[in-house]
């Protein structure tokens, strides 16, 4: 992950410099590689980078010849080998960097040029000769991006990866909408992403093909393992997390394979001992350089004896990968709430739970070298993975469902993927989130996704990698894993974790505060004293207009009031229903 700021049409460029660099270095933790800035007209461009594909090259913003057009960008464009090739214009390219080709692409396309990605992004462009700003943001948000204005420069528009960046700049702040594209020529946002799936109203009849699902979310493993630095997985032991896990091994042992038939056994030998080694097949099926450690590692962590724990150790002794068990205390997250809100920049109770685990195991993977890492976000999504969706009334309401999630997953899990790596330079990608898995995914008759006794939450994905009736095939996981109940990772680590931040909130928030919210509030009143001691937290590090950006995650078809997936009834080791 990078961190850009994009300042368009601010009174005095060079005099308001020095605050886009200070804004700019609120988010430093993403792109802490490399600094850069751009300024032209009244349009300041500016970048914090973390060095991916590109390392030796890529230092942003990225401009064109004249340097007439400049570029700031956060994420991978995994296609950028492909519209290299399919320009209908030659272009001089200046670095190996993934994210150049957006250049050649607005030249050729303007703001049509996001439409034509594949990948995860949010990126500020400004032309010069047209004094044009184009922003956009990856079709469902994987990464972070924020659009803000100031009433005391009318006229000027901001763009930044965090909302920390604005806060002090801007009394209005917005999340940029997934799927959006902004031209400062119009001044509108409009959406680009518009996939088959897009309306609730139309519901697919499409029958299930396992092999299809299975190969296509395997090619969206593949591309997310583009990399010139070590990488690894974030495996809890769930079902997500470890077919991601278990495809990136067979691909990292069929890539090493590749290169030793192809003649870079002594390179590769030469560097195992320092975990690198010539590995990358290019998309001509030739090698390229890619840096990776000689066995896929494999991160975790719970508390002693957590859930995830116990079937993360299996999965990775299962598969071979070279896992990294990490265990935290109650008090190791407690101590890092303050933190985890300020880089998570929301007071959501879920995301809170899940993302402190996620930031403390994050420190700790960056502090090993390791500098991307793939994750199982946007699973449940899809195909109905949380256990209330167990409640569905019908298939066309399941159907909506999973796509009202599938649109707020900016606000939830993938901010948290996002904002909890982030955090200390660690990259994560999610390849459950690929466009192409989701149309295919997404065009499934959901009465294939029904939850019944007979088929457990997920069934169809379950089924689709499980090969036990294909003679020779080898299993992907054990089954005990592969038919594992849900567990949210804030349950999942540990379910120790939820009770003692319930039990912290009581100490924190009396009756009489519950009783008498803040005014400023409004109508957005904490529904707990876990949510109100967040909110609190929240109000400390930000500005009260910076709430507008909040949305609170809440179980649907269900009269629970926590939001834990251990409060659905039908959770092996649910809450006792007097909670």
């Amino acid at each position: 992950m990078c961190g850009i700021v994009g300042c368009h049409h601010v009174p005095d460029a060079k005099a308001f410099k020095p605050t886009a660099l200070k804004m700019v270095k609120q988010c430093r933790h993403r792109g802490p590689d490399w600094s850069g800035s751009y300024v032209a007209n009244q349009t300041i461009l500016a970048h914090e980078r973390l060095s991916i594909v590109g390392v030796d090259s890529g230092a942003q913003p990225l401009t064109n010849q004249d340097e007439s057009i400049a570029l700031a960008v956060n994420g991978e464009i995994y296609n950028h080998r492909v519209i290299r090739k399919g320009l209908k214009t030659p272009y001089h390219f200046k670095t190996h960097s993934d994210c150049e080709v957006i250049i050649p692409l607005y030249m050729e396309y303007g703001i049509d040029a996001a439409s034509r990605l594949d990948g995860m992004f949010s990126f500020v462009l400004y032309d010069k000769a047209q004094d044009r700003t184009i922003a956009a943001r990856d079709p469902i948000g994987v990464t972070s991006f924020y659009q803000g204005w100031s009433s005391t420069m009318p006229g000027a528009t901001f763009f930044a990866s965090e909302l920390k960046c604005l806060q002090n700049t801007c009394d209005k702040i917005i999340s940029f909408p997934p799927g959006h594209v902004y031209d400062s020529k119009t001044d509108k946002t409009t959406r680009y992403f518009q996939p088959s799936w897009w309306d609730p109203a139309k519901v697919p009849t499409t029958p299930i093909d396992y092999k299809l699902l299975r190969v296509t979310f395997e090619k969206a493993v593949r591309k997310r393992l583009m990399a010139e630095v070590p990488y690894g997985v974030l495996l809890s032991g769930g079902l997500d997390s470890s077919l991601v896990a278990s495809i990136a091994q067979r691909e990292t042992l069929r890539l090493k394979a590749a290169a030793l038939e192809q003649g870079a056994t002594e390179a590769t030998e030469q560097n195992e001992d320092r975990g690198e080694g010539l590995v990358g097949i290019d998309d001509d099926n030739k090698l390229s350089t890619l840096t990776y450690l000689p066995q896929l590692n494999s991160f975790s962590i719970g508390l002693p004896g957590s859930p995830d724990t116990k079937a993360a150790k299996e999965v990775a002794k299962f598969l071979g990968t070279k896992h990294h068990d990490m265990t935290f205390t109650i008090d190791d997250g407690l101590n890092a709430l303050s933190d985890v809100i300020y880089h998570l920049e929301t007071y959501d109770v879920t995301t809170i739970r899940a993302s402190t685990p996620m930031f403390l195991l994050s420190r700790k993977i960056k502090a090993m070298g390791v500098k991307m890492v793939l994750s199982g976000e946007g699973s449940d999504e899809m195909f109905g993975g949380y256990l209330y969706f167990h409640a569905a009334p019908s298939k066309a309401a399941f159907h909506e469902e999973t796509i009202r999630r599938i649109k707020n997953l900016h606000l939830f899990d993938n901010l948290r993927a996002n904002k909890s790596t982030s955090a200390w330079g660690l990259e994560a990608r999610v390849p459950f989130l690929d466009k192409e898995f989701l149309e295919v995914a997404m065009d499934i008759d959901p009465e294939e996704k029904l939850i019944t006794k007979e088929r457990m939450e997920k069934y169809i994905l379950r089924k689709a990698f499980d090969v036990s009736d294909e003679p020779g095939a080898k299993p992907y996981l054990p089954d005990n894993i592969l038919y594992r109940q849900k567990e949210q990772f804030s349950d999942g680590v540990g379910y120790g974790w939820i009770d003692a931040l319930k039990d912290n909130a009581e100490l924190h928030v009396t009756d009489e505060m519950m009783n008498n919210p803040k005014a400023e509030w409004g109508v957005d009143i904490p529904d707990s004293k876990e949510a109100y001691w967040y909110r609190m937290m929240f109000d400390e590090l930000f500005p009260p207009h910076c709430a507008e950006t909040v949305t609170r995650w809440t179980p649907t078809w269900s009269k629970q009031t926590d939001p834990s997936g251990r409060a659905i009834g039908i959770h092996n080791q649910k809450y006792d229903a007097a909670e």
